[in-house]
């Protein structure tokens, strides 16, 4: 195990709440499991970053969706102003690291195909960041309805850190795709020897 899988199980052991509420076996299971979890995210997302054939249908997927999930989201603030400025804060964050990405990751074309590979630890810890917060915000949903009297979580909106987390994977990769795109235009597919 790589001492950045180290780091993010600790990370979400460390971040992880453990209210006052009676501690049922279930809730120590599923303290016990969640790093389990993390660490084969981590795995799979690995194979992820490895290198990956260019195809333009996913490159525009990414780049047309992910600003419009951007905008739906900005909505969802009901357009208060710490949620709002962290969601677009953090996608203008997530756009500069998307810039740096693309100077970071190494492009191949061999003959009409072209492949990339990108830079392994900066999107692995932008991917891991998100996923670390969603499973915060369910770890927070799970246990306070183990509460005697739950309290209602903010609403998804309104939480500043989950809009962050949004805003910084759909700036990374968005501008990332957008990239990809101006690179695919740029090159030219190599005619084969014959």
């Amino acid at each position: 195990m790589t001492i950045f899988a180290r780091i993010a199980i600790w990370l979400t052991i460390a971040v992880l709440p453990v209210p006052e509420a009676y501690m049922e076996t279930t809730t120590l299971a599923l303290l016990f499991l969640v790093p389990l979890l993390v660490w084969r995210i981590y795995s799979r997302l690995k194979k992820l970053v490895a290198r990956q054939k260019s195809q333009l249908w996913r490159h525009w997927l990414v780049a047309v969706g992910f600003p419009a999930l951007l905008l739906f989201l900005a909505t969802t603030t009901k357009f208060e102003l710490l949620p709002l400025s962290s969601l677009g804060g953090a996608a203008l964050a997530g756009g500069w690291l998307g810039v740096l990405g693309l100077k970071l990751t190494r492009f191949e074309q061999v003959g009409k195909d072209f492949f990339f590979t990108q830079h392994r630890y900066l999107g692995l810890t932008i991917t891991m960041l998100f996923i670390a917060r969603l499973l915060y915000r369910g770890m927070q949903i799970y246990m306070n309805t183990r509460l005697d009297v739950p309290v209602p979580p903010p609403p998804f909106g309104q939480s500043p850190l989950t809009m962050a987390a949004y805003g910084l994977v759909i700036g990374y990769y968005a501008v990332y795709a957008w990239g990809l795109l101006r690179w695919r235009q740029r090159s030219k597919p190599l005619q084969a020897a014959e």
